[in-house]
């Protein structure tokens, strides 16, 4: 579009220029000057009129200047792909063979006899332009129908990838739960019911094969556990508060709020549960926070006690309703969730808030056993 105008504003110029050198500032002096600049300025205005009218104002005062001075017949070119750009292919072809009857008849005029290089030349290049940008168009259109199909396909690929990714993982899984938690579950089986065969004739035999069941149901926990381990969030390899930092900053990368971690006590080692349950809480709180509290600043806070650990998240928000019912749907379902999952584990939700005075949210998780430092 650069160079169309630039064509156009060159060419305008041109013929003007060419006028007064030939005939000065005669009678006709003055208007050719003011219809060259009523064109350009009405070709400035093409973001303020509607395409049509625009392009109608162009061409009628296009046909006043070349009866003006038939030098501006040379402006119909670029006036042509305008057309063709703001039109359907047959309305702008007959618009640009009108520019081409207008040219003529002109230029004929001008000369005082019918020269056939005055008729082939215009419609000639009239033909050339609209076949080049005809040619153009489809290419255009060509390409871009290549760039739709491109993309589907690379959605289709992204699906297909991510398919095939879910159906490795079940069958990874179901190899993991069938050579571990399904095998042992047989085996306790098996044991369970020889000693019930034995029970009565050789209750030594039948205590030995319970004890087996349970030291197999032992193995079959602690393979349970690994097999869930290993599908707790990848981040977590780092530790719980790493975790819970790396988290808060991608949460918080793209808002205004000021999101800061701290953690007290000494870090230990927690089940994986406990650890999953914990980052999937505070994801879940500091997200209600960018998203609904209007909050400039929001703590993150991770307590690590003998006998529990606590999350506790703090924003300077507007706060909830007074009445829980008040709290939109999605919010609501969002802390329904973060209590279930928290109540699975024995663990308690508090949120303290006032309207306008900000909102605590502390999530506890008592330890059934003492934690390793890590």
């Amino acid at each position: 579009m650069t160079a169309l105008h630039a064509a156009l504003v060159v060419l305008v110029l041109a013929s003007a220029i060419r006028y007064l050198t030939g005939h000065g500032f005669g009678d006709r002096g003055p208007w050719v000057l003011i219809g060259a600049v009523v064109l350009l300025g009405t070709y400035a205005a093409y973001r303020v009129l509607p395409s049509r009218v625009w392009l109608a104002l162009l061409v009628l005062e296009w046909c006043a200047l070349v009866f003006l001075a038939p030098s501006f017949a040379w402006c119909a070119v670029p006036l042509s792909f305008v057309a063709l750009r703001i039109l359907s292919f047959r309305p702008a072809c007959l618009v640009v063979a009108g520019m081409v009857v207008v040219t003529v008849v002109q230029w004929t005029r001008m000369t005082d006899r019918l020269d056939p290089t005055i008729v082939l030349g215009p419609v000639c290049i009239a033909v050339l332009a609209v076949s080049a940008y005809r040619a153009l168009e489809r290419d255009a259109l060509a390409r871009q129908a290549l760039l739709d199909d491109l993309h589907a396909a690379q959605g289709d690929l992204a699906d297909a990838q991510h398919q095939a990714g879910v159906m490795a993982e079940r069958a990874r899984l179901s190899r993991e739960i069938h050579d571990s938690v399904a095998q042992g579950l047989s085996s306790i089986n098996l044991l369970l019911q020889a000693a019930e065969r034995e029970w009565d004739d050789r209750p030594a035999a039948a205590r030995e094969h319970a004890a087996q069941a349970a030291a197999t149901a032992r193995d079959g926990l602690e393979e349970a556990r690994r097999v869930v381990r290993d599908l707790a969030p990848a981040e977590l390899a780092a530790g719980l508060p790493e975790a819970l930092r790396k988290s808060c900053e991608r949460l918080a990368a793209h808002s205004d709020v000021d999101v800061r971690v701290q953690v007290h006590g000494t870090p230990v080692t927690l089940d994986s549960e406990v650890e999953t349950a914990l980052l999937r809480t505070a994801r879940g709180a500091l997200a209600n926070v960018l998203e609904h509290a209007q909050a400039q600043s929001a703590v993150v806070t991770l307590t690590y006690h003998p006998d529990a650990v606590v999350l506790d998240v703090v924003d300077n928000g507007r706060g909830l309703p007074r009445s829980h019912a008040k709290i939109d749907s999605d919010r609501g379902h969002g802390l329904a969730g973060i209590r279930e999952r928290l109540r699975q584990l024995g663990g308690t939700l508090v949120l303290e808030s006032e309207p306008g005075d900000g909102t605590a949210l502390a999530a506890s998780i008592p330890l059934r056993t003492p934690p390793e430092p890590r």
